[in-house]
């Protein structure tokens, strides 16, 4: 028999592990095959995860899921997030054709509506459902509502009508309709127009966190109205004269744009964030006078890959680095330590073509007479950009087990046409090196054929990854007729044929 300090012992333990399992519980709801649909039915809208516990890429997004769906769960009207484990749950997965992790796709009473393709940030997630959850611009109807609307994070814009179904008024709904990263919401109510002074107006509102003595904090369209000039003026203003870049808005700015990364955290430290953003915003306010250029403020955690990408990691220290982006995709990366002065002179410096492009690059190559031609940021112009010859060049990531299946084949690619002197077979590391406008690498490998006499229309093979193949759209290709093979890819030699290769 159990003496009753033994029974209070075993009590405890239960009653902590109770506990310790409840506060672990998680905000993600769980779909499996048995009850997917019917669950999936009881929401109107709700987005899914498709998973598997092996997938590096889903553990990453993990921690931010949960984030947003605690969020999402707090939102008016509430958005849930669910998720599937796809090694578990096969029959849901493959009836939604999943062959990559994580897929995350958007229900709507049920039915699929379309794949998330937005970033996986917690921040981006949260915003994207909201705005999908409500209406696309909101109805405010009392003073409370509209002071409520202006107090939250992000820039607004708001029609203020004296007719609900004016002219005035149907333009700015269709213009709301178009944008999914900007709050919008509109009001007829006499007591808001009264107190904001505001009748038959569009007021685009800086975001409170945000405003400056630098700025108006309020700025009335004043323009012909149409759908394409609000739309215009939207996008002309919506940042002001240093906006808050993240990973959804961060497509919107214009070039030339001048990035500030530091710890930008308009929640929890408004004001150290505002101290460096103030300095930025006073050279801004200069410059702008001259000449239309855009500057931001980042998250250095946030952005840390496009950081690295500017030659800015591993810089410590609690003032901004600075990165700049031109019309032309090049980058500028800012060497001197942050201050007004030292900022105003890059900018100007920038802007007047005085400064340098920064290139990522590995290290120089020595010569090599290896078949295949290791290129570098540095050497990217000279090689695939020589007007004397086609070059065939594979982008790869050293991680990437498809460029590493690919390696053996493409290397015998390079010793078949080692001997044509017109072609050059090349590769470069992808993750260690700039690849320049026009080359566009969303995967790896990535092989684009660049012809001397056309170096701005390279021509991406998306062929089969076989030695045969390769040479015969080499060959297909070319400038100039291959010495060893024909149009066709077939060798030249009496007896041999494309079967050879």
């Amino acid at each position: 028999m159990l003496s009753l300090r033994a029974v209070l012992v075993v009590v405890v333990v239960v009653v902590v592990v109770v506990v310790s399992d409840g506060a672990e519980a998680s905000s993600v709801l769980v779909f499996k095959d048995k009850d997917f649909q019917a669950k999936v039915e009881q929401h109107e809208l709700i987005l899914v995860e498709f998973y598997a516990p092996w997938c590096g890429h889903c553990k990453k997004l993990a921690p931010e899921y949960e984030k947003a769906a605690g969020r999402l769960l707090k939102n008016d009207p509430p958005v849930p997030l669910a998720k599937v484990d796809c090694v578990a749950e096969e029959k849901t997965c493959d009836r939604f054709s999943i062959t990559g992790y994580p897929g995350l796709k958007v229900f709507k009473n049920g039915k699929l509506d379309h794949d998330y393709k937005g970033p996986r940030e917690a921040d981006a997630i949260v915003q994207t459902m909201a705005q999908m959850a409500g209406p696309t611009s909101k109805l405010l109807k009392t003073v409370q509502d509209f002071t409520q609307f202006r107090n939250r994070q992000g820039a607004s814009i708001v029609g203020f009508f004296t007719k609900s179904k004016g002219y005035m008024a149907k333009t700015f709904q269709q213009v709301a309709d178009e944008y999914g990263d900007l709050r919008f919401a509109h009001t007829t109510s006499l007591d808001i127009l009264n107190h904001t002074k505001y009748k038959d107006a569009i007021v685009v509102f800086r975001p409170k966190e945000m405003e400056s003595k630098f700025e108006k904090s309020a700025l009335r369209f004043d323009g012909d109205l149409s759908v394409q000039t609000l739309k215009v003026y939207i996008d002309t203003h919506r940042f002001g004269l240093c906006g808050h870049r993240n990973s959804l808005n961060a497509d919107k700015f214009k070039k030339p744009l001048f990035v500030a990364f530091y710890d930008v955290d308009f929640i929890r430290n408004p004001r150290g964030t505002n101290y460096w953003r103030n300095r930025i915003m006073k050279v801004a306010s200069q410059i702008q006078e001259m000449r239309m250029v855009q500057f931001a403020v980042s998250n250095r955690d946030e952005h840390s890959q496009e950081m690295e990408d500017c030659g800015l990691a591993g810089i410590i220290g609690d003032k901004p680095v600075v990165c700049a982006y031109d019309e032309f995709h090049r980058k500028f990366k800012m060497e001197d330590e942050f201050s007004i002065e030292n900022f105003d002179k890059f900018v100007r410096a920038v802007l007047n073509q005085e400064v340098d492009p920064y290139i990522k690059s590995e290290p120089v190559p020595s010569a090599s007479d290896h078949p295949v031609k290791k290129v570098v940021g540095r050497t990217f112009n000279s090689v695939v950009n020589d007007k004397t010859k086609d070059v065939l060049i594979e982008f790869y990531a050293p991680w990437c087990t498809h460029c590493q299946e690919l390696e053996p084949k493409y290397k015998r690619v390079a010793e078949l046409l080692k001997g044509e002197p017109s072609i050059v077979i090349a590769k470069m590391d992808a993750t260690s090196n700039d690849a320049p406008t026009p080359y566009e690498i969303k995967g790896f490998p990535a092989i684009y054929f660049a012809p001397k006499d056309a170096k701005h229309k390279p021509i991406r093979y998306q062929g089969p990854r076989e030695v045969k193949d390769m040479v015969q759209f080499v060959a297909e290709e070319a400038t100039e007729d291959l010495v060893g093979f024909d149009r066709h890819g077939n060798r030249r030699q009496e007896g041999h044929s494309k079967t050879d290769l």
